[in-house]
């Protein structure tokens, strides 16, 4: 006969939780935290350094999504960060459109690379699938560089950041901020809601065993289509974001340099981990915007960074965060 103690645990709501959803209870209270510290940073430090911060916190996250989660390694997500700074930065500059619609044009042409680059990519694994994405990315470098409406080595300048919506102005670099913020936090919460969810369980079965998860008659193909597409269209809203907020879409936006950054980033944080990018992320931004006036040893001391992390941290400073604490991060 069972214990009258034990027969009231199990009724308990958090004993009939799933093991999976108590072990994440505590990420909702990080959440809330991450938005207060957003609420109060622009207040402390320089806007413009925050923005750019956040902007590459998302490219990181959605790089993250792809590599972290479905075990996908690609060297060309510049193209994609580069196609939403572009399109964006056009549509508002020739067009004259609202921001709004800009973001939204370069996210969608993100997305329709993303496409184009999946189905040539995703035939391939390991290795021959990063060559295949980083000969595409040149591709994409090469055509903005030699395209008419790109600017060429100028790039697109005096980006009109115009009305949100008609109504909110972003002339303000604190206005452009709280904007920057509230997209960063909704795209995170959609990575959370994606990466815990049955489409993420089969994501991290792909990316652990894949024979065995077409055994199981999963369709591979279309779940790397998917999250390949999802990852380009997150990482164009990151650059569309950036172009808006810094006036400017440059040749550095598609650059093989900007892909190595992402991959740094996400290595620093900790790869597979859901706030590992953005910890990376500002660790990196920070290297490069207070150390700038050293010159050419900032590259020095981020590799040094990078080199440190993987011999103290390997599985990146939140991953190991994660696995001392026993929660995912």
């Amino acid at each position: 006969m069972s214990h009258p103690s034990q027969s009231i645990a199990v009724g308990t709501p958090a004993a009939r939780q799933p093991r999976h959803a108590r072990e994440r209870s505590h990420i909702p209270a990080i959440f809330v935290g991450l938005a207060v510290a957003l609420l109060i940073l622009p207040f402390l430090v320089y806007p413009l350094f925050l923005i750019k911060v956040l902007c590459f916190a998302l490219f990181a996250l959605a790089f993250n999504l792809l590599l972290g989660y479905c075990g996908l390694l690609s060297f060309g997500h510049a193209a994609f960060f580069g196609a939403g700074s572009y399109v964006a930065a056009y549509a508002a500059l020739a067009w004259r459109l609202p921001p709004e619609m800009a973001v939204l044009l370069g996210t969608v042409a993100a997305a329709a690379l993303g496409l184009g680059f999946a189905i040539l990519a995703i035939r391939r694994q390991g290795i021959y699938l990063t060559m295949v994405t980083l000969g595409l990315a040149q591709l994409v470098y090469f055509v903005v560089l030699r395209s008419p409406h790109a600017g060429a080595e100028d790039g697109l300048q005096n980006v009109p950041r115009g009305r949100l919506f008609g109504i909110v102005d972003l002339a303000s670099d604190v206005t452009t901020y709280f904007v920057v913020a509230a997209v960063f936090l909704s795209a995170l919460l959609l990575i959370y809601r994606m990466v815990f969810s049955p489409f993420g369980q089969v994501l991290r079965a792909i990316r652990d065993n894949e024979p065995r998860a077409i055994s199981l008659g999963i369709d591979v193909q279309a779940y790397k289509l998917a999250v390949f597409i999802v990852s380009a269209a997150l990482s164009g809203l990151a650059g569309a974001m950036k172009a808006l907020a810094f006036q400017i879409a440059s040749l550095v936006d598609v650059h093989i340099a900007t892909s190595g950054e992402v991959v740094l980033m996400t290595l620093v944080g900790g790869v597979g981990t859901l706030f590992g990018p953005i910890v990376g992320t500002a660790l990196i931004v920070s290297c490069q915007n207070y150390l700038a006036g050293l010159g050419e040893w900032v590259v020095f001391l981020q590799g040094l960074v990078f080199v440190l992390s993987v011999l103290l941290f390997r599985d990146g400073i939140v991953g190991v965060l994660a696995r001392k604490i026993g929660r995912p991060l």
